[in-house]
């Protein structure tokens, strides 16, 4: 198959030649994921799959306005992308003027970054279950460590890579590559009362030391053989990269200027308009996303299948840059389309696939230092089943999971029952007291749809731990 020729590119190609709205924004996806599952020790599953999706975003003007209709289907074969087009016209026929309408950007008008990877006219080459072969050896060697050991090691290996294609009737043409993967591991004993957890999110698994997870999950395990029970309270808590990043993620999806403008978030400002510019930790912390960093790249440009709060379809296409959302402890930006923007007065700051966490300069202690400097609190592996109670404040629910640790006089002296807990993420930044050095994090709630992490371990002034759970 020549490139270009039959496959995504073309599809977009086709679809743009047939259309008869007043704009058009097509946007082809193929992606192809890779995986492996294990269990007791022993490899079970493995595989390939791979899928398309189509969609047509078509555009109609008129004196009242612009009304878009957005029409989006998988497996959409060469005679099918005609009706595809029509069912989008349709919808836009029928539909209201979008609040959001703005002209779309032209060839030449997408921002200023450089596209990396494969051209516009390269075929989409996938993933293959070939890019777990070094990895899927070290975990041979684990498995037989962990046999030996009496422990059972569980887990998935997952790797996708998405191939996106995006054209418009103004002649934008914008192809980005995305490869995505992520490793999540649970060791138990042999009885499976004790239970512990890593994850790791990676593009291409060259980065992942097996051995050094299964060495962390055994030292976990060990540390559970021991236990005590500690009644509901607020505790000092240090929180790993993971769990930091569960709850930072979930700020970040809460950012968005459109509920701040209206008054339904914790960045409303009371009376109107945002808390920008508001401080919200006093440790100079610094919350970013950049596309560009290199073992977190991601899309540099909008890619937009539908219109919502914090996203426009008319945006598709328009340049990513690093976005400070958090600045020395202030609140800099929120989520902004072009439409927003032009609300609130702030720049354009669209979402971005990333997030790390800065702490002040000089921030490098590891959590096993931090455990050291800890005369007595609580270490916590991960959080789960993270529920929002009041956007308000931005007050989270959920539970521990997979080992909570008591620390005595700088070492983890056993593990205790599971918490219930009650925390806004928005409010605790303000109680941080300790920031340690940032790595790669992969937050355990939403791992499934935002893997590319960088977070620091810190430390949380009465982190509150509203009641006790049974949960295991």
């Amino acid at each position: 198959m020549a490139p270009g020729k039959g496959g995504p590119q073309d599809t977009v190609e086709r679809a743009l030649a047939v259309a008869r709205c007043d704009d058009c924004i097509v946007l082809a996806d193929e992606a192809a994921t890779a995986n492996l599952r294990w269990a007791g020790n022993t490899l079970t599953t493995n595989g390939v799959a791979r899928s398309r999706q189509l969609t047509v975003i078509a555009i109609s003007r008129g004196p009242a306005g612009a009304s878009a209709g957005v029409v989006s289907r998988a497996g959409v074969r060469d005679d099918q992308v005609e009706d595809v087009v029509r069912a989008a016209e349709q919808a836009a026929s029928e539909g209201s003027p979008a609040e959001d309408a703005a002209p779309l950007l032209g060839a030449g008008q997408a921002g200023p970054f450089t596209p990396a990877g494969p051209g516009w006219d390269d075929p989409a080459t996938g993933t293959q279950i070939g890019v777990f072969g070094r990895f899927a050896n070290e975990l041979g060697g684990a498995f037989a460590a962990a046999q030996s050991a009496g422990r059972k090691l569980y887990g998935f290996a997952e790797h996708t890579v998405t191939s996106t294609f995006l054209g418009t009737s103004t002649g934008l043409r914008l192809r980005h590559d995305q490869p995505t993967g992520k490793v999540d591991m649970n060791a138990k004993s042999a009885d499976l009362a004790r239970s512990a957890w890593a994850g790791q999110g990676t593009r291409d698994f060259t980065d992942v030391d097996v051995a050094v997870m299964d060495a962390g999950l055994a030292q976990r395990l060990d540390w559970q053989k021991r236990t005590a029970e500690l009644p509901a309270g607020r505790y000092e808590t240090l929180l790993p990269p993971s769990a930091v990043a569960d709850l930072l993620v979930y700020l970040y999806w809460s950012a968005g200027a459109k509920d701040a403008l209206d008054g339904r978030s914790v960045f409303s400002k009371p009376g109107g308009g945002t808390r920008v510019g508001e401080r919200l930790a006093d440790l100079a912390l610094t919350l970013h996303s950049d596309p560009g960093l290199p073992a977190l790249a991601c899309t540099p440009f909008v890619v937009a299948h539908a219109s919502r709060r914090e996203s426009s379809v008319f945006d598709n296409g328009l340049g990513l840059a690093r976005t400070d959302w958090i600045r020395a402890g202030e609140l800099a930006a929120l989520i902004q389309t072009r439409h927003t923007a032009a609300l609130s007065g702030l720049p354009v700051t669209p979402a971005i696939d990333n997030l790390v966490l800065d702490g002040p300069a000089g921030s490098t202690a590891t959590l096993d230092e931090m455990v050291a400097e800890t005369s007595r609190g609580l270490l916590l592996t991960c959080l789960w089943y993270i529920r929002e109670v009041d956007p308000q404040t931005l007050l989270l629910t959920g539970l521990t999971r997979d080992g909570i640790y008591l620390v005595e006089n700088g070492e983890v002296t056993g593990a205790v029952n599971n918490f219930r807990f009650n925390e806004s993420p928005v409010g605790m930044l303000s109680r941080l007291t300790e920031v340690g050095v940032t790595g790669p994090a992969l937050p355990r709630e939403w791992g499934d749809y935002f893997t590319r992490c960088e977070m620091p371990p810190v430390r949380v002034e009465g982190f509150n731990m509203s009641s006790v759970s049974q949960a295991s």
